[in-house]
């Protein structure tokens, strides 16, 4: 039995995770694959499929946060984020066709902001216990 530490916090750690809290990991994520992108694109030899790969995690990951989103609840809020991560998944779709390092660096600017804000939600908020299934492995 191959038993990995590490994959077993992280995978404790997703699974009691509050809702915000898993948002800021879905962020967290998001911004280190496009840097991933980003770095690999300006190194003298690009290695395309690299590039590739963590531009199209980036993507999977802005979906998850499309598809968490309560239309209900969050009305207007809900309604310009979607927006929003569509604007960030056509521009990361451009980035990937062109290898444009400066689609990349907007999203990632635009989602640090955004990452920044529900850091700030979530520490304000009180701790709710919320395990969410499906979605995108974050554990590893």
């Amino acid at each position: 039995m191959n038993t990995d530490p590490l994959r077993a916090y992280r995978q404790t750690r997703v699974k009691t995770a509050s809702q915000g809290q898993l948002i800021v990991m879905l962020y967290n994520e998001g911004l280190k694959q496009l840097k991933i992108a980003e770095n690999e694109l300006v190194s003298g030899q690009p290695k395309l499929d690299l590039v590739h790969n963590a531009i199209v995690k980036a993507q999977d990951i802005i979906t998850e946060l499309m598809v968490s989103l309560d239309f209900e609840k969050g009305g207007d809020v809900a309604r310009n984020l979607f927006h929003l991560y569509m604007y960030f998944n056509q521009k990361l779709v451009d980035a990937n066709l062109s290898k444009d390092v400066s689609n990349l660096r907007e999203v990632h600017d635009l989602m640090a902001d955004l990452r920044e804000a529900w850091a700030a939600i979530e520490s304000t908020a009180p701790q709710q216990e919320h395990q969410v299934s499906g979605g995108v492995n974050l554990a590893g």
